[in-house]
């Protein structure tokens, strides 16, 4: 471990590459876990790290890859021991300080979880897009939305977020409609359990927003934001909710508070950056346990390490569907 390889993300002037360098055990950031990374995974976060003016990334150069997988190798906390399968995700992980595109990793045990049941591959292939789609059908569910309450809207559907937010809540018995700008993943969303294939919202982009449209959905998973999550906001029904995460559509949310105070839609923010770590390591259980998504295998992609740019450059013009999984160990 005095030297391993990694994907070393470097900005000069407007420009930002990425390329395969050496480092030092002293590059590792503090911590008193030592992580022998296995895999990581492609995350739309991962692009916008290496987006000019995203805002992302604290300080260059960065090892990007904000979730891993991996063994732990050292430990300094009674919490993890040599051998432990672990992972981690969120934080300053790939944009604070390095990340999972490195063979090596080392953080707080405060921000480590034990893989359980899962195995590093599975636990990679989840990731933080996984783990956000978990988040929000969980949030649903503590709304109060059932599963007979009537068709959820899933939105940017294709997605990392959006395939495996279709999967767990067709698995967990709900209509699901899955909203996709990509024609040609109809036949992978239906097959994830959703029971109708739409385009994007708003259907006409170029109509007169309403404040309040017709009734249509009994919630939603939002991965998109922008103009779509406005649309969702005002067709969804009385005491209905949407779990919202994305912005690929947009930052600003032009809507008005008639859907929030005329029918109580309530809208449910989903950050799985700063969830303390009691409560992320409790849904990673349950995500290798009753919420492990059914259908893991067939929205998965293994990526070679040296592909990760090409694949984010795909991602970021929304061209890649479902989730990417980096093999990193052995893989430079």
């Amino acid at each position: 471990m005095d030297t391993f390889h990694a994907l070393v993300a470097h900005q000069k002037g407007d420009q930002i590459t990425a390329s395969i360098r050496t480092l030092t055990s002293s590059d590792l950031p503090p911590g008193d876990v030592t992580i022998r990374v296995l895999f990581s995974s492609i995350n739309f976060k991962d692009a916008l790290a290496l987006t000019p003016g995203s805002g992302v990334v604290r300080k260059y150069p960065v090892v990007p890859g904000i979730d891993l997988t991996g063994e732990v190798v050292e430990s300094q906390s009674p919490e993890f021991a040599v051998g432990d399968k672990v992972l981690a995700h969120g934080y300053q992980i790939g944009t604070g300080h390095h990340g999972g595109y490195a063979e090596y990793a080392r953080l707080p045990a405060e921000q480590v979880v034990a893989l359980g049941t899962l195995s590093p591959h599975e636990g990679a292939a989840i990731g933080t897009a996984g783990f956000t789609a978990a988040m929000s059908v969980q949030a649903l569910v503590d709304w109060g939305i059932a599963a007979d309450a009537g068709p959820v809207v899933v939105t940017g559907a294709s997605g990392g977020v959006g395939s495996i937010g279709v999967d767990l809540l067709a698995a967990a018995g709900y209509q699901v409609v899955a909203s996709t700008g990509k024609p040609q993943a109809a036949e992978l969303l239906k097959s994830l359990g959703a029971t109708e294939v739409i385009g994007r919202l708003p259907a006409d982009p170029d109509a007169q927003a309403r404040p309040l449209a017709a009734s249509r959905w009994a919630a939603g998973v939002d991965c998109v934001g922008g103009a779509t999550l406005a649309d969702l906001l005002s067709a969804v029904n009385y005491g209905g909710a949407v779990a919202a995460s994305g912005l690929t559509g947009g930052a600003a949310l032009h809507t008005t508070v008639m859907p929030f105070i005329l029918r109580g839609v309530a809208l449910l923010g989903m950050d799985s950056v700063l969830m303390p770590i009691d409560r992320r390591r409790d849904l990673w259980a349950r995500l290798g346990d009753a919420l492990r998504p059914p259908h893991l295998a067939e929205v998965t992609t293994d990526v070679d390490i040296k592909d990760v740019v090409g694949v984010l450059d795909q991602l970021r013009a929304g061209e890649f569907t479902g989730r990417a999984v980096v093999r990193v160990a052995g893989a430079f």
